[in-house]
């Protein structure tokens, strides 16, 4: 049962839901514009919510369920009732403690070797995809650029930018997909310690080519 939409971004939009079976509430996120999505959407889309599923971290959102219906794309995932880290923090009435964003970034970093070790690349990390619960503690969310680096098959064309601009690595901004590794995460994830410490990210622009060209 569908009680509220929560989140819109590129691929998808997600919304609060109730769990009938089981009578718990979870997050579903569908493909935007289902009827219309090529099949390649609709393998990414997929791709996004194997590699997930595959990772069991509690810091990590988890993956519940993967399905169609009516011919719309969906998985059910945990739901996290709090703010993404870029709200919770436009919420605040001073900037956060060196100590705390350190705590956060440390959490953060152990969650994403945690998937590193598990052959998988998230590709878009940024604040709006850290979660903050009601205790403090971050929930990664939204692989829907994960590529699975075992994986000989990649759903990519090369020269395709990949990722949010303001926090994606060089060689993302480059096209280069192909040859991403595991430091393109760390790129972001300095990003974002860069946006918590200073309340910006590191390149802005008035275009999506200027942050690129900068980056």
């Amino acid at each position: 049962e569908l009680l509220e939409e929560i989140a819109h971004g590129g691929m998808g939009v997600v919304w609060k839901a109730r769990q009938v079976s089981l009578n718990r509430t979870v997050a579903i996120k569908m493909i935007l514009s289902s009827q219309l999505a090529n099949e390649e959407a609709v393998r990414r889309f997929h791709t996004e919510a194997e590699a997930a599923a595959n990772i069991d971290h509690p810091n990590i959102v988890a993956i519940h369920e993967v399905g169609e219906q009516d011919g719309q794309q969906f998985f059910s995932m945990q739901f996290v009732p709090g703010l993404s880290l870029a709200k919770h923090l436009a919420g605040l009435s001073a900037p956060p403690s060196p100590p705390w964003t350190a705590r956060l970034l440390a959490t953060v970093a152990r969650a994403v070797h945690y998937a590193h070790q598990r052959g998988i690349l998230h590709r878009d990390l940024k604040p709006a995809n850290i979660l903050i619960d009601a205790q403090g503690q971050p929930h990664i969310t939204d692989f829907g650029l994960a590529k699975i680096l075992a994986s000989d098959t990649d759903l990519t064309l090369s020269g395709m930018v990949m990722g949010t601009p303001n926090y994606m690595s060089p060689e993302q901004a480059a096209g280069k997909v192909r040859q991403l590794t595991t430091a393109a995460d760390i790129y972001s994830l300095g990003a974002v310690l860069y946006f918590i410490l200073t309340g910006r990210p590191p390149f802005q622009g008035e275009t999506t080519l200027e942050v690129l060209r900068q980056v």
